[in-house]
């Protein structure tokens, strides 16, 4: 008999219609900064294999991701500030499945004029630690 192991349990707010899913392994080499603030047509599931993440939502905290652990972002409007390679000296992979909404972008960078409309909306940044 298999082992399962929960590692995630969510609602996301929304699954577009007729929504289409894609699935890809990402690969940071070592203090890659990662995607630049950027936003999804859909929810975004995902799973570490190996490293570690500094990972940011709009509104949340930026927090650490470590190999093992599951992480989610509901798309649609949220502004995913960071996805990066919080270790210098190793590489960080994992997968990731999108639901996006056909005929868009699965991915769409965020421009400086809508980041400083939404600063607001960002969590407080730490003093110190992660990546800008």
């Amino acid at each position: 008999m298999p082992e399962l192991n929960h590692l995630m349990h969510v609602t996301p707010p929304f699954v577009p219609d007729g929504a289409e899913a894609m699935t890809m392994t990402v690969e940071l080499p070592p203090g890659d900064p990662g995607t630049p603030p950027h936003r999804h047509s859909g929810p975004v599931f995902g799973y570490l294999l190996e490293g570690e993440l500094v990972f940011e939502l709009e509104g949340e905290p930026e927090r650490i991701v470590r190999a093992g652990e599951a992480f989610w972002e509901p798309g649609g409007d949220v502004i995913h500030y960071q996805a990066g390679n919080n270790l210098a000296d190793g590489w960080t992979r994992f997968v990731v499945v999108m639901l996006g909404v056909p005929g868009e972008p699965m991915l769409t960078l965020v421009d400086r004029a809508e980041l400083d409309d939404r600063r607001h909306l960002r969590a407080p940044r730490p003093a110190t630690g992660g990546k800008a």
